[in-house]
């Protein structure tokens, strides 16, 4: 079993987000894409997102901070003492062998420790009810997948299908804010174990797009533009991230304005979606003897650079 701070290299004390960083940057380096030949790599990934699953989880992580759990999530045993040690019959340790500064041992009375490890309501009934109890049979091993995720299916939240190791498919509805490095959590889903199957993790990798970009929660998007649309101004269609919009290009843009399409973007965690940016690229054609010869026989007016001072 490995200590989870150890795992992820961080100090105890640790806040969420210094965990986070670093698993970030553990996931990223050992990620099973990125070391499709190496196979202790890909252990090493799954053992880093045990180890976040458990720390990020607050009452997993102060339980294994007093002892109560082991790195894997299963219920430590107090002090190392294992109950099959002694007695060798189905009654396990027998209590009546010790003495824990009872009405007439003169050990140290050991009631308060027993009662504090194992919740019983008194001093000795705490210490008699608690060790005849077995261990909880752990869970099956947590088990780890990457999913790759189109750059419109992320914004607009499309249903995943995730095929697990044992065959079965699962639609995933994906999380408000869905970003690469997200993790969702399937309870029950990871391999079998005498206590339950663990939990699966998938991690999320949104992937790029060829002609939209993110930024934060808006989506950004060059749109190329005749002159003609450029110097009359119109209505030209533009792409979004669900269907196709009418944008009403004034008279006279110039190359690198923006405009906003409100509510175009990815869905907030919080509520809400970003918008859609639009940045408007005149194109000119490489040869057109036109527009060469009207260009030729037109005199601008002012100097667009005079603002620089050249």
């Amino acid at each position: 079993m490995a200590d989870p701070y150890q795992t992820l290299g961080v100090q105890r004390g640790a806040d969420e987000a210094a965990i986070k960083k670093a698993y970030r940057k553990l996931a990223k380096e050992l990620h099973p894409d990125r070391n499709k030949d190496n196979p202790k790599a890909s252990e090493r990934f799954s053992k880093v997102t045990q180890a976040y699953d458990l720390l990020t989880d607050k009452d997993k992580r102060a339980r294994f901070d007093r002892g109560e759990i082991d790195g894997d999530g299963n219920p430590a045993a107090p002090f190392g003492f294992d109950p099959r040690a002694r007695g060798g019959g189905a009654g396990g340790f027998r209590a009546e062998n010790y003495d824990f500064g009872g009405a007439g041992g003169g050990g140290p009375d050991m009631s308060d420790i027993f009662e504090g490890l194992f919740g019983g309501g008194g001093r000795s009934g705490g210490f008699q009810g608690g060790f005849g109890r077995q261990q909880a049979a752990s869970k099956g091993a947590n088990t780890s997948y990457s999913l790759r995720v189109p750059f419109v299916d992320a914004a607009t939240l499309s249903p995943q299908r995730v095929t697990l190791a044992d065959g079965k498919a699962l639609d995933l509805k994906l999380p408000a804010g869905v970003e690469t490095g997200t993790q969702m959590r399937l309870a029950g889903r990871g391999e079998p174990g005498p206590g339950g199957a663990g939990d699966a993790t998938v991690q999320i990798e949104v992937q790029g797009h060829r002609f939209f970009t993110r930024d934060g929660d808006d989506v950004r998007l060059d749109l190329p533009v005749t002159l003609g649309e450029a110097v009359l101004g119109g209505a030209v269609k533009v792409p979004t991230v669900e269907k196709p919009v009418m944008l009403t290009v004034p008279a006279g843009t110039t190359s690198g304005k923006t405009f906003r399409l409100k509510g175009r973007g990815f869905h907030k965690k919080g509520g809400g979606r970003g918008d859609q940016l639009i940045t408007v690229m005149v194109d000119l054609p490489a040869d057109d003897a036109g527009l060469r010869q009207f260009v030729e026989s037109w005199t601008p007016r002012g100097n667009p650079r005079a603002a620089m001072g050249v």
